[in-house]
């Protein structure tokens, strides 16, 4: 019985063009991760809630070992939500690493991103540098969460963004600490509920990729979305890192463009949440949490899965 559920599994994802998600033990379970590798060659893995969780491992597979919590009470930022942090990107800058966080409560637009730094990334280390100047309430256009830091040229850029009128970017100063520049437009989803969020953006060759998450992202265990709009995973590139961004057939991210890169197969399903990060000894890897069918869909229940991705045809492929 074993083995035909190893050749199900095997088969569902090959149908589809995917491979099954790459290896992980120890503490598995989480949402919305982030990913780093410390100098030394330790991995460094961040996730949702109790105040920006976060573990590390020897390799990217585990075994991952729980670290405890960045913030060790209340986010300084106050607003509601303060003590049940969202959504981490980590990244180092001018040797200190950077935890940018969520401040927010599901479903409004009363939200901000925060900053967190360590020299060294062990627990008790950590500051609570506050809000970089990113915020967002009924008067604005987007919602100011998922942050994402990426650098072109010595210069830093904040992406951001989740439904509403989609994803949005800021210029940030020379330690990545305050936004300098009002935000502006990246990609949209005019139709439907305007489900995307999550942006991550990944530059390789002479494009700056911008996977994002597309569709219904949680509850799964409580209701079910509709075949094919649960979370998946996609992408649009340009030769800027500030704009200009099209899927695989031309059409515009900021008019509902966007090529899938990875959705539900197999046991796979809803994955999202996703970064992109460059491992010396595996390349590019995409990595997301999921849900795995044979396990439960319930939010506590997904799962940290990773994927080597090829850029040889110019366009991400799992």
């Amino acid at each position: 019985m074993a083995y035909l559920l190893v050749l199900s599994t095997l088969f569902g994802a090959l149908a589809h063009g995917y491979a099954a998600p790459g290896a992980c033990s120890g503490a598995c379970n989480l949402h919305d991760p982030g990913l780093i590798r410390r100098d030394d060659g330790t991995y460094f893995r961040f996730s949702t809630g109790n105040r920006i969780s976060y573990a590390s491992a020897s390799s990217i597979q585990g075994p991952w070992t729980g670290r405890g919590s960045v913030i060790s009470g209340a986010s300084s930022i106050n607003l509601p939500g303060r003590d049940d942090l969202w959504a981490p990107d980590v990244y180092k800058v001018n040797g200190l690493y950077h935890v940018y966080y969520s401040v927010s409560t599901f479903g409004v637009q009363n939200s901000a991103i925060g900053l967190a730094t360590s020299s060294s990334m062990e627990p008790n280390s950590w500051t609570d540098r506050g809000s970089i100047g990113v915020s967002s309430d009924t008067s604005k256009p987007y919602n100011a969460i998922d942050g994402n830091l990426i650098n072109n040229n010595g210069r830093w850029y904040m992406s951001f963004g989740s439904f509403w009128n989609g994803l949005y970017q800021v210029e940030m100063n020379g330690d990545a600490t305050q936004a300098t520049s009002s935000a502006y437009h990246l990609a949209h989803q005019p139709a439907g509920a305007h489900a995307i969020e999550g942006p991550a953006l990944y530059q390789h060759g002479g494009y700056y990729y911008l996977f994002f998450s597309a569709g219904v992202c949680c509850g799964y265990d409580r209701s079910r979305p509709a075949n094919g709009e649960e979370y998946k995973i996609k992408v649009c590139r340009s030769s800027s890192p500030t704009g200009g961004f099209i899927d695989k057939t031309g059409v515009p991210c900021t008019s509902g463009g966007g090529t899938v890169v990875l959705e539900s197969h197999g046991n796979v399903y809803g994955p999202g949440g996703q970064g992109v990060f460059n491992d010396p000894s595996l390349g590019p890897v995409l990595y997301y949490h999921y849900v795995n069918t044979n396990i439960g869909y319930a939010d506590h229940q997904k799962l940290f899965g990773w994927n080597r991705i090829d850029f040889s045809s110019g366009w991400p492929v799992v």
